[in-house]
């Protein structure tokens, strides 16, 4: 655990937190019972806005503050049209940390949190992205691969690592995402820089997790190669791509992307707006599945790591188990012997 300890001392000194493990931001999961079970727990718990009004946010944020003591943070997507009104509902209610994700976030929206002592985190997809958010005042980069659940970029974690550590891993800590379901993987990745780690897909299944039954055994149920990225239509009409597990809800994905090229096309929306509508058909198909229990027709998001979430257990058990894991190997693999994966 020593070994453990100093690794991700940086990202357990900057979280404020007694593991240096975030909380995936998962829309309409990542609310204030998973978020704050998570700080509870030793870990670090973010709320996700989604599409959020501030007035809503500030009440998730309070409901968290009345479960938890200790720190967690929030998530906020930088082309949500109320950005700003949102970075003040965090701001007024003392959030230690803000993740901007979804997008290039406005360097004044940067400064503005780093005026009122709030620390800022930032996804990057490219190191040379990660320079301009480090110059711009990012307190602290997250670089999640291509094997995540929800909105992903192109490029694998494993390459993005090798790609962004080496150079910007001494200047801000760097928390990794993506496919993370075991401490032996969060390990290396330690090893080789990383401040800590984020997770998502493993905390779905937890008993405090709010996700209906129907979602929680839809996860139980699949295996790595079932999380696949939605695909783009027309290649003149960018959209993110999303992973999740397939079923008829990716179909229609499928017809509203057709749907929406049609009215930009027609002149009835501009593209800002198209995508927005595109993020909204996600938010209520997401909501289908989580909330509703319709794992037919919602949005089955999921990461590739959805294979090693095989029972339900409590989110101190996971992140002990992940914890557990990390310290085994890295016990073994400093004295000396065969870093293999050790039996759970």
């Amino acid at each position: 655990m020593a070994i453990l300890d100093r690794l991700w001392r940086r990202g357990r000194d900057f979280l404020g937190t007694r593991y240096a493990i975030m909380g995936g931001a998962m829309t309409w999961v990542s609310e204030r019972h998973l978020v704050a079970a998570i700080s509870n727990a030793g870990g670090f718990g973010v709320i996700a806005c989604g599409s959020m009004t501030p007035d809503l946010l500030a009440r998730e944020i309070a409901g968290t503050q009345a479960l938890t003591k200790l720190p967690f943070g929030v998530n906020l997507i930088t082309m949500h049209p109320d950005l700003e009104a949102l970075i003040d509902v965090c701001l007024q209610a003392k959030i230690g940390h803000i993740v901007l994700a979804g997008g290039v976030p406005p360097t004044p929206a940067i400064q503005k949190i780093k005026a009122s002592g709030t620390k800022v985190m930032c996804f990057t997809p490219a190191l040379s992205l990660g320079k301009k958010l480090v110059r711009s005042g990012a307190d602290a980069l997250v670089i999640e691969g291509m094997e995540a659940g929800g909105h992903i970029g192109p490029v694998s974690l494993g390459v993005l690592a090798q790609e962004i550590l080496p150079h910007l891993g001494a200047e801000v800590p760097i928390f990794v995402a993506g496919g993370i379901g075991r401490g032996e993987m969060m390990a290396s990745y330690l090893q080789m820089g990383a401040a800590g780690a984020q997770l998502g897909t493993r905390f779905v299944c937890t008993t405090e997790s709010i996700a209906h039954p129907n979602f929680k055994k839809a996860f139980l149920r699949a295996a790595a190669r079932d999380a696949q990225p939605s695909v783009q239509v027309d290649p003149a009409f960018p959209v993110i791509p999303v992973r999740a597990l397939m079923n008829d809800g990716t179909r229609k994905f499928m017809q509203r992307q057709v749907e929406v090229i049609a009215k930009v096309r027609a002149g009835e929306l501009d593209q800002k707006a198209a995508q927005l509508e595109i993020e909204h058909f996600w938010a209520g198909a997401l909501r289908r599945a989580v909330i509703d229990g319709d794992v037919e027709s919602g949005s089955l998001m999921a990461g590739q790591s959805v294979g090693m979430v095989t029972r339900e257990q409590s989110t101190a058990e996971v992140i002990e188990e992940i914890v557990d894991q990390a310290a085994r190997w890295l016990a073994i693999h400093h004295a000396g012997a065969e870093p293999a994966m050790l039996a759970s």
